[in-house]
């Protein structure tokens, strides 16, 4: 069995979450590195998010399929209660993560990203 990153649409959310890993681990390190004192919370949710971003990665582009699912919905949970909390609770939030807002700041992308991946994941799995 192929790998579910060997064609097209697969290699597209490789790459996607690819630039998500880099981009959150980045903002993320700079965050904690200056001014963690400020929003530690936030920051260590960036930072959960990065390593989220990183398992999706590497598991689609190795094909550990069980994994990437796993990761997805850690990342969609992850939007859906940070997002919620963020909007319930802006005083908890005063500095933004990737999934604040429901990932509001990058577009909506980390809110509607999982939901593409678990459908591309799971995809064929229930046909007989």
């Amino acid at each position: 069995m192929s790998a579910p990153s060997a064609t097209g649409p697969g290699r597209v959310l490789v790459a996607v979450y690819g630039v998500f890993a880099l981009a959150a681990t980045s903002r993320a390190a700079v965050q904690i590195a200056t001014k963690f004192a400020e929003a530690p919370l936030a920051y260590a949710l960036s930072a959960f998010a990065a390593v989220v971003y990183i398992v999706l990665t590497v598991a689609l582009a190795r094909g550990a399929r069980r994994v990437a699912v796993a990761a997805c919905l850690v990342e969609l949970a992850g939007v859906l209660v940070v997002g919620t909390l963020s909007l319930a609770d802006p005083a908890a939030f005063p500095h933004a993560t990737v999934w604040s807002g429901y990932g509001s700041g990058y577009g909506y992308v980390p809110l509607v990203l999982p939901v593409v991946g678990l459908l591309w994941l799971l995809r064929g799995v229930h046909r007989s």
